[in-house]
């Protein structure tokens, strides 16, 4: 038996979506999705600075929402308006320059979309504009980077 938010008992075990905090319920039923066919995730579990100042303390970072630890990829889920797909689409671009060892796809709303209704997370007629995230990211986790990667951006 597992207990609930409410205080109850319920015969269902926890899936791991249920353990965490997602800024935004796309990424939740992303979550339910993976756990439902066994697929291992970390929720948003590090940071990659972006850019640097004149003393070479990160001023920007991305941090993709998931990683999927058996397939080595990151998964940047993207159902916001285009301005914001625009801006997400940069950070991705700027990650592979920088790490071009890691590996990070950006779903779409569209393929998101598809994905929710397919397997039966939504009704299609109940899909509406993304609402604003619930919470902010806390602190990142930060990857450093190494001398040999300071060189190469001169």
């Amino acid at each position: 038996m597992s207990q609930l938010s409410d205080g109850t008992e319920s015969d269902f075990e926890r899936t791991p979506a249920d353990r965490v905090e997602f800024a935004h319920n796309s990424e939740r039923q992303f979550a339910l999705l993976l756990d439902f066919y066994g697929i291992p995730w970390q929720y948003e579990p590090r940071s990659f600075p972006l850019t640097w100042d004149r003393q070479g303390d990160p001023t920007q970072y991305f941090t993709p929402d998931f990683y999927l630890p058996g397939e080595d990829q990151f998964i940047e889920i993207t159902t916001m308006n285009q301005k914001l797909v625009t801006k997400k689409n940069r950070k991705v671009r700027r990650l592979k320059e920088l790490y071009p060892d890691i590996n990070c796809k950006v779903l779409y709303q569209r393929d998101y979309l598809h994905l929710v209704v397919k397997y039966g997370l939504e009704e299609p007629g109940h899909m509406e504009e993304a609402p604003a995230p619930q919470r902010v990211p806390g602190p990142p986790r930060v990857h450093r980077l190494g001398e040999d990667d300071a060189e190469a951006l001169g």
